[in-house]
Protein backbone atom coordinates (compact mmCIF):
# COMPACT_ATOMS: atom_id res chain seq x y z
CA UNK A 1 0.00 0.00 0.00
CA UNK A 2 2.74 2.56 0.66
CA UNK A 3 4.31 2.41 -2.88
CA UNK A 4 1.28 2.56 -4.32
CA UNK A 5 0.46 5.56 -2.40
CA UNK A 6 4.02 7.18 -3.00
CA UNK A 7 3.50 6.91 -6.72
CA UNK A 8 -0.19 8.68 -6.11
CA UNK A 9 1.45 11.40 -4.35
CA UNK A 10 4.12 12.04 -6.65
CA UNK A 11 2.21 12.30 -9.68
CA UNK A 12 -0.18 14.65 -7.86
CA UNK A 13 2.69 17.10 -7.13
CA UNK A 14 3.69 16.53 -10.63
CA UNK A 15 0.46 17.86 -11.98
CA UNK A 16 0.29 20.36 -9.22
CA UNK A 17 3.23 21.80 -10.62
CA UNK A 18 2.34 21.39 -14.55
CA UNK A 19 -1.02 23.06 -13.91
CA UNK A 20 1.22 26.35 -12.11
CA UNK A 21 3.43 26.20 -14.67
CA UNK A 22 0.67 26.13 -17.33
CA UNK A 23 -1.85 28.64 -15.37
CA UNK A 24 -0.15 31.90 -16.93
CA UNK A 25 0.02 30.56 -20.74
CA UNK A 26 -3.71 29.55 -20.44
CA UNK A 27 -4.45 32.76 -18.81
CA UNK A 28 -2.84 34.69 -21.84
CA UNK A 29 -4.33 32.67 -24.30
CA UNK A 30 -7.88 32.94 -23.18
CA UNK A 31 -7.66 37.07 -22.22
CA UNK A 32 -6.64 37.28 -25.78
CA UNK A 33 -10.19 36.09 -26.90
CA UNK A 34 -11.64 38.90 -24.35
CA UNK A 35 -12.58 42.71 -25.88
CA UNK A 36 -10.63 45.52 -24.04
CA UNK A 37 -13.67 46.14 -21.94
CA UNK A 38 -13.50 42.84 -20.59
CA UNK A 39 -9.58 42.35 -20.21
CA UNK A 40 -9.32 45.91 -18.08
CA UNK A 41 -13.18 45.20 -15.69
CA UNK A 42 -12.33 44.27 -12.29
CA UNK A 43 -14.88 42.01 -12.09
CA UNK A 44 -14.09 39.88 -15.51
CA UNK A 45 -14.05 35.85 -15.64
CA UNK A 46 -11.44 34.07 -16.27
CA UNK A 47 -13.26 32.78 -19.16
CA UNK A 48 -14.43 34.86 -22.04
CA UNK A 49 -17.91 35.78 -21.74
CA UNK A 50 -17.67 36.29 -25.19
CA UNK A 51 -14.90 34.17 -27.38
CA UNK A 52 -13.81 37.25 -30.21
CA UNK A 53 -11.32 37.18 -33.05
CA UNK A 54 -10.57 40.65 -33.20
CA UNK A 55 -7.90 40.75 -31.29
CA UNK A 56 -5.76 38.74 -33.44
CA UNK A 57 -7.49 40.64 -36.53
CA UNK A 58 -6.44 43.70 -35.06
CA UNK A 59 -2.70 42.86 -33.88
CA UNK A 60 -1.96 41.25 -37.61
CA UNK A 61 -3.20 44.69 -39.37
CA UNK A 62 -1.68 46.83 -36.82
CA UNK A 63 1.93 48.57 -37.46
CA UNK A 64 4.59 46.05 -38.78
CA UNK A 65 3.81 43.18 -36.23
CA UNK A 66 4.20 40.46 -39.52
CA UNK A 67 7.26 41.84 -40.04
CA UNK A 68 8.36 42.01 -36.52
CA UNK A 69 7.47 38.36 -36.65
CA UNK A 70 9.91 37.32 -39.57
CA UNK A 71 12.64 39.58 -37.95
CA UNK A 72 12.71 37.31 -34.72
CA UNK A 73 12.17 34.18 -37.00
CA UNK A 74 15.53 35.19 -39.14
CA UNK A 75 17.58 36.37 -35.85
CA UNK A 76 16.66 33.74 -33.82
CA UNK A 77 16.94 30.46 -36.61
CA UNK A 78 20.65 32.26 -37.98
CA UNK A 79 21.99 32.64 -34.06
CA UNK A 80 20.47 29.05 -33.43
CA UNK A 81 22.23 27.70 -36.43
CA UNK A 82 25.63 29.47 -35.86
CA UNK A 83 25.60 28.43 -31.80
CA UNK A 84 25.07 24.81 -33.10
CA UNK A 85 27.43 24.47 -35.78
CA UNK A 86 30.43 26.35 -34.08
CA UNK A 87 30.15 25.29 -30.52
CA UNK A 88 29.84 21.64 -31.66
CA UNK A 89 33.09 22.26 -34.13
CA UNK A 90 35.13 24.14 -31.39
CA UNK A 91 33.70 20.98 -28.71
CA UNK A 92 35.36 19.03 -31.20
CA UNK A 93 38.39 20.34 -31.31
CA UNK A 94 39.16 21.12 -27.82
CA UNK A 95 37.75 17.11 -26.75
CA UNK A 96 39.43 15.38 -29.51
CA UNK A 97 42.82 17.17 -30.11
CA UNK A 98 46.18 18.06 -28.27
CA UNK A 99 48.06 21.00 -28.51
CA UNK A 100 49.11 23.57 -26.14
CA UNK A 101 47.28 25.79 -24.07
CA UNK A 102 43.95 23.79 -24.40
CA UNK A 103 43.04 23.65 -20.74
CA UNK A 104 43.44 27.31 -20.34
CA UNK A 105 41.45 28.39 -23.64
CA UNK A 106 38.87 25.87 -22.35
CA UNK A 107 38.98 27.93 -18.81
CA UNK A 108 38.54 30.48 -20.68
CA UNK A 109 35.72 30.14 -22.49
CA UNK A 110 34.27 28.79 -19.27
CA UNK A 111 34.50 31.86 -17.59
CA UNK A 112 32.26 34.12 -19.77
CA UNK A 113 29.47 32.25 -18.41
CA UNK A 114 30.07 34.14 -14.87
CA UNK A 115 30.17 37.50 -16.74
CA UNK A 116 26.21 39.23 -16.84
CA UNK A 117 25.21 40.23 -19.85
CA UNK A 118 24.92 43.95 -18.55
CA UNK A 119 28.57 44.03 -18.46
CA UNK A 120 29.02 43.48 -22.06
CA UNK A 121 26.07 45.18 -23.99
CA UNK A 122 28.69 48.75 -23.94
CA UNK A 123 31.54 47.14 -25.25
CA UNK A 124 29.48 45.26 -27.50
CA UNK A 125 27.58 48.21 -28.61
CA UNK A 126 31.18 50.16 -29.45
CA UNK A 127 31.87 46.96 -31.50
CA UNK A 128 28.94 47.23 -33.73
CA UNK A 129 29.09 50.70 -33.77
CA UNK A 130 32.40 51.12 -35.60
CA UNK A 131 31.97 48.29 -37.65
CA UNK A 132 28.95 49.62 -38.83
CA UNK A 133 26.30 47.22 -37.59
CA UNK A 134 24.09 49.48 -35.93
CA UNK A 135 20.31 48.84 -36.42
CA UNK A 136 20.97 45.75 -38.48
CA UNK A 137 20.45 41.49 -38.38
CA UNK A 138 24.07 41.48 -38.31
CA UNK A 139 23.95 43.47 -34.73
CA UNK A 140 21.54 41.87 -33.39
CA UNK A 141 23.53 38.33 -34.15
CA UNK A 142 27.07 38.67 -33.85
CA UNK A 143 27.24 38.75 -29.57
CA UNK A 144 25.45 35.26 -30.16
CA UNK A 145 27.01 33.62 -32.71
CA UNK A 146 28.94 31.12 -30.22
CA UNK A 147 28.35 30.64 -26.81
CA UNK A 148 30.36 29.54 -23.71
CA UNK A 149 27.48 27.02 -22.84
CA UNK A 150 27.01 25.83 -26.31
CA UNK A 151 31.18 25.37 -26.54
CA UNK A 152 31.30 23.30 -23.06
CA UNK A 153 27.66 21.08 -23.78
CA UNK A 154 28.99 19.94 -26.97
CA UNK A 155 33.40 19.39 -25.59
CA UNK A 156 31.68 16.81 -23.00
CA UNK A 157 29.63 14.93 -25.71
CA UNK A 158 32.41 14.85 -28.02
CA UNK A 159 34.79 13.39 -25.56
CA UNK A 160 32.11 10.25 -25.82
CA UNK A 161 33.08 9.71 -29.45
CA UNK A 162 34.51 6.66 -29.60
CA UNK A 163 38.32 7.66 -30.89
CA UNK A 164 38.71 4.35 -33.02
CA UNK A 165 35.61 5.72 -35.22
CA UNK A 166 37.87 8.71 -35.86
CA UNK A 167 41.12 7.11 -36.52
CA UNK A 168 39.16 4.95 -38.96
CA UNK A 169 37.58 7.17 -41.11
CA UNK A 170 41.55 9.13 -41.59
CA UNK A 171 42.52 5.50 -42.42
CA UNK A 172 39.57 5.57 -45.18
CA UNK A 173 41.50 9.06 -46.52
CA UNK A 174 38.33 11.11 -45.05
CA UNK A 175 39.66 14.79 -44.05
CA UNK A 176 39.67 16.23 -40.49
CA UNK A 177 36.45 18.51 -41.26
CA UNK A 178 34.78 15.24 -43.25
CA UNK A 179 35.54 13.31 -40.04
CA UNK A 180 34.01 16.06 -38.08
CA UNK A 181 30.87 16.61 -39.91
CA UNK A 182 30.32 12.94 -40.90
CA UNK A 183 31.21 10.90 -38.15
CA UNK A 184 31.21 13.60 -35.08
CA UNK A 185 28.19 15.29 -35.59
CA UNK A 186 25.71 12.34 -36.27
CA UNK A 187 26.64 10.47 -32.82
CA UNK A 188 25.44 14.26 -31.34
CA UNK A 189 22.52 15.21 -32.64
CA UNK A 190 20.41 14.87 -29.64
CA UNK A 191 22.83 17.56 -27.76
CA UNK A 192 22.74 19.54 -30.48
CA UNK A 193 18.73 19.09 -30.65
CA UNK A 194 19.03 20.59 -26.81
CA UNK A 195 21.54 22.97 -27.61
CA UNK A 196 19.28 24.45 -30.53
CA UNK A 197 16.11 24.16 -28.73
CA UNK A 198 17.85 26.13 -25.80
CA UNK A 199 19.45 28.69 -28.35
CA UNK A 200 15.71 29.38 -30.12
CA UNK A 201 13.64 30.11 -27.14
CA UNK A 202 16.25 32.50 -25.49
CA UNK A 203 17.53 34.10 -28.57
CA UNK A 204 13.38 34.75 -29.80
CA UNK A 205 12.74 36.34 -26.50
CA UNK A 206 15.96 38.51 -26.32
CA UNK A 207 15.02 41.96 -24.98
CA UNK A 208 17.63 43.87 -23.90
CA UNK A 209 20.59 44.01 -26.42
CA UNK A 210 18.11 44.20 -29.36
CA UNK A 211 16.58 47.07 -27.85
CA UNK A 212 20.32 48.71 -27.35
CA UNK A 213 21.38 48.02 -31.16
CA UNK A 214 18.10 48.31 -33.05
CA UNK A 215 16.90 51.94 -33.73
CA UNK A 216 14.20 52.05 -36.49
CA UNK A 217 10.33 50.68 -36.12
CA UNK A 218 10.76 48.16 -39.13
CA UNK A 219 13.90 46.50 -37.74
CA UNK A 220 12.12 45.64 -34.00
CA UNK A 221 12.23 41.96 -33.36
CA UNK A 222 9.10 40.95 -31.89
CA UNK A 223 9.43 41.48 -27.61
CA UNK A 224 10.16 45.06 -29.07
CA UNK A 225 7.47 45.55 -31.13
CA UNK A 226 5.29 43.59 -28.10
CA UNK A 227 6.52 46.88 -25.74
CA UNK A 228 5.23 49.06 -28.56
CA UNK A 229 1.63 48.65 -27.49
CA UNK A 230 2.45 49.59 -24.05
CA UNK A 231 3.18 53.34 -24.22
CA UNK A 232 1.87 56.83 -22.81
CA UNK A 233 -1.57 56.67 -23.78
CA UNK A 234 -1.54 53.50 -22.12
CA UNK A 235 -1.07 49.60 -22.10
CA UNK A 236 -3.37 47.83 -24.52
CA UNK A 237 -3.75 44.78 -22.97
CA UNK A 238 -5.53 43.24 -25.71
CA UNK A 239 -2.82 43.65 -28.03
CA UNK A 240 0.10 42.48 -25.71
CA UNK A 241 -2.01 39.36 -24.90
CA UNK A 242 -3.22 38.27 -28.35
CA UNK A 243 0.52 39.66 -30.04
CA UNK A 244 2.29 37.00 -27.06
CA UNK A 245 0.12 34.39 -27.93
CA UNK A 246 1.15 34.44 -31.46
CA UNK A 247 5.15 34.86 -30.57
CA UNK A 248 4.53 31.40 -28.47
CA UNK A 249 3.52 29.33 -31.89
CA UNK A 250 7.42 29.03 -33.34
CA UNK A 251 8.87 27.63 -29.83
CA UNK A 252 5.93 25.00 -29.19
CA UNK A 253 6.41 24.30 -32.67
CA UNK A 254 10.07 23.63 -32.52
CA UNK A 255 9.82 22.07 -28.89
CA UNK A 256 7.32 19.68 -30.52
CA UNK A 257 9.32 18.10 -33.31
CA UNK A 258 12.73 18.27 -31.38
CA UNK A 259 11.08 16.94 -27.93
CA UNK A 260 12.48 13.77 -28.08
CA UNK A 261 15.82 14.61 -29.21
CA UNK A 262 15.94 17.01 -26.73
CA UNK A 263 14.58 14.90 -23.46
CA UNK A 264 17.60 12.42 -24.55
CA UNK A 265 20.38 15.43 -24.74
CA UNK A 266 19.67 17.03 -21.53
CA UNK A 267 19.17 13.23 -19.81
CA UNK A 268 22.87 12.20 -21.27
CA UNK A 269 23.61 16.23 -20.14
CA UNK A 270 23.13 14.73 -16.94
CA UNK A 271 25.10 11.71 -16.84
CA UNK A 272 27.83 12.92 -18.33
CA UNK A 273 28.05 15.97 -15.80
Amino acid sequence: MKKPFKTGLIYAALALGGVIMAFPFIWMLLTSFKDYYEIIDIASSFFPRKFTLKNYQKVLETAMFGRWFLNSLFVASLETASVCFLSALVGFTLAKYRFPGQNLIFLMILSTLMIPTEMLVIPWYLMASKIGLIDTYWGVWFPSVITGFGVFLMRQFMRGVPDDLLDAARIDGLHEFGIFLRVALPLVKSAIAALGIFTFIGNWGAFLWPLIIIDSTKMRTLPLGLAFFSGEAGVQWDMIMTGASIATIPVLIVFILFQKHIIKGVALAGLKG
